[in-house]
């Protein structure tokens, strides 16, 4: 006789009944932006040949949409994974980013909204029906036919469907509400503002990181090392206009300097290589007059003129060629004095 089975008591449920319900808001957000050109699809080519727009099913088809992608999202995963190679890890084959299943997921359903017309001719190829998709989701936002919020609950049914690795909502669940709000000051999921000025993006905390190496106002040093501090979306700007770090070729670069420099050196730059401008400028002015050690004695005795200074300070060939003529023309002269016997 077999000993009676000890009474286990009521049947209790399950213990942990307060689930998370954090999840990547980009990833939603991303697939609610879905759900509009997919329904606008269906609606074009639902109509296509016939004397009736867009509009007249857009109510019904939208209907038989989240009817559609609902449960199929809870179906495709397995799916998908099943058809895979057996040899290979079907979770591995299979994308797993939401995004992609539900638009996979939207396609196919759009597919089996089109009729007759659409089916036989070039039109799902053609300029044309992308041209009307596109007008007609602008219609549907400028109405708020299906506005995003409401789209944006679909989105996080849909995403908890096809995120078989839970790498893009929290699966967690706790056995008090205690616990749960506990939990939720250190989800990953949880919603977290950017702290830098003018940005107003949320995200999921665990992006945190992610968003602050891409923030377009995030305050950032001049890549260019100057002692400026940009806002990232001006840094292109800022590095190719008024940084003083900005490279530029030297003014004296079409006579012969081939050097670059910060702009902000170019006073340096001009005094430390006036010996090789004058060069270039008096090859200029006087072209095959004089040999190459004339040029450079003349080159030296402009150097120790007393005009010297005034011809470092000279920043472009124009200046430069000026200041040494007019040298050049008083020492001409000064010669001619003291050839003529007194």
């Amino acid at each position: 006789m077999d000993l009676p089975l000890p009474d286990p008591g009521p049947v209790k449920e399950d213990v942990l009944s307060f689930s998370c319900d954090q999840c990547d808001k980009e990833t939603m957000h991303k697939i609610a932006q879905l759900l509009n050109p997919g329904l606008a699809a269906a609606c074009i080519d639902n109509t296509t040949g016939l004397f009736r727009g867009p509009a007249s099913v857009a109510v019904l088809i939208r209907k038989e949409m989240v009817d559609y992608i609902t449960p199929r999202s809870e179906t495709f995963v397995a799916e998908t994974m099943a058809q895979g190679d057996g040899n290979a890890d079907p979770a591995e084959e299979a994308s797993d980013d939401p995004a992609d299943i539900v638009s996979d997921i939207v396609d196919e359903f759009a597919r089996s909204k089109r009729n007759f017309f659409s089916r036989v001719s070039a039109w799902i190829l053609s300029d044309s029906r992308e041209d009307k998709i596109d007008d007609f989701v602008q219609e549907m936002e400028t109405n708020a036919f299906w506005p995003m919020e409401r789209r944006e609950v679909i989105a996080e049914t849909l995403l908890r469907n096809v995120d078989f690795k839970n790498a893009y909502h929290c699966s967690m669940k706790f056995e008090s509400e205690q616990q749960l709000a506990e939990h939720g000051d250190s989800c990953g999921f949880r919603i977290a503002e950017c702290t830098n000025e003018r940005c107003r993006i949320k995200f999921s905390a665990a992006h945190r990181e992610k968003h602050d190496a891409e923030c377009p106002f995030k305050i950032l040093p001049c890549e260019q090392k100057c002692s400026e501090s940009i806002m990232r979306l001006e840094m292109d700007r800022h590095c190719i206009t008024v940084c003083p770090m900005k490279l530029m070729n030297c003014p004296f670069y079409q006579i012969g300097c081939q050097s670059a420099f910060p702009q902000c050196t170019l006073e340096k730059h001009c005094e430390e290589f006036l010996h090789s401008h004058l060069l270039y400028v008096l090859q200029v002015i006087h072209k095959q007059e004089a040999s190459e050690e004339e040029m450079e004695q003349r080159a030296q005795l402009l150097e120790k003129s007393e005009r010297q200074k005034e011809l470092s300070e000279a920043l472009d060939v124009r200046s430069l060629t000026m200041a040494v003529k007019e040298q050049e023309a008083k020492m001409k002269k000064l010669e001619h004095d003291l050839s003529i016997p007194s």
